[in-house]
């Protein structure tokens, strides 16, 4: 079993790393689609999903997910701002993160965080878009797709590096905690998780299934 060493108070301890994947397991839906038709509005998400299509059609050919994720952006984003979206992605959490989160896979995370753990959200959902969700939940490390920004600071309509999917999610966690890392636990809930949950000792595959309207 491999931890993490870390240092509280002046004293050496050992935390277990656990990681979650976001949408679909921490979230009921995907956090993306859903920020970009609150952005947009009914008639305006309409609009942009029809400009979409030439890249909806192109992804049942060439299947990256990470060319359709930015066409998306492009088409809802814009060229806006860092500073704009990040102001964006906290009202959207404020506003809807109770409606998203599951409310057994939050007790999950709680359970973990009381015993110290070292917890990350791996998603290929934006970093952007998740970070005031992570600060939320006191995510100790975030890892998501990176939209791209000029030198300006503004949007540029693709990612920055690959989509956060499938072996990246492993690639990006051993490249910030090292090359032999091993998870204490991991949850995901599609075949994009597939390999995180891969370097775990616990695997929580699709084991969230809580909705926020219950109790």
């Amino acid at each position: 079993m491999v931890y993490v060493d870390d240092t509280h108070q002046g004293e050496r301890f050992i935390r277990p790393t656990v990681a979650f994947d976001f949408d679909g397991t921490l979230t009921v839906r995907d956090s993306f689609t859903a920020f970009l038709r609150w952005r947009a509005g009914p008639i305006g998400y309409a609009f942009g999903l029809v400009r979409l299509l030439p890249a909806g059609i192109a992804y049942q050919f060439h299947r990256d997910r990470g060319r359709i994720k930015a066409a998306a952006a492009r088409v809802f984003l814009g060229r806006m701002s860092r500073t704009e979206i990040e102001s964006l992605a906290r009202k959207f959490a404020e506003g809807h993160a109770r409606s998203l989160f599951r409310p057994d896979a939050i007790k999950a995370w709680r359970r973990w965080q009381a015993q110290g753990a070292k917890l990350i959200i791996c998603t290929a959902s934006p970093e952007s878009l998740v970070a005031p969700f992570a600060r939320g939940l006191g995510a100790d490390l975030l890892i998501g797709s990176r939209l791209a920004f000029d030198d300006e600071d503004r949007f540029m309509g693709k990612l920055d590096g690959k989509n956060c999917r499938g072996p990246e999610k492993v690639r990006r966690i051993r490249a910030v905690l090292g090359l032999e890392t091993i998870l204490e636990a991991a949850y995901g809930d599609t075949a994009g998780d597939k390999e995180m949950l891969g370097i775990a000792e616990e695997r929580g595959y699709r084991i969230f299934r809580g909705r926020p309207d219950q109790k």
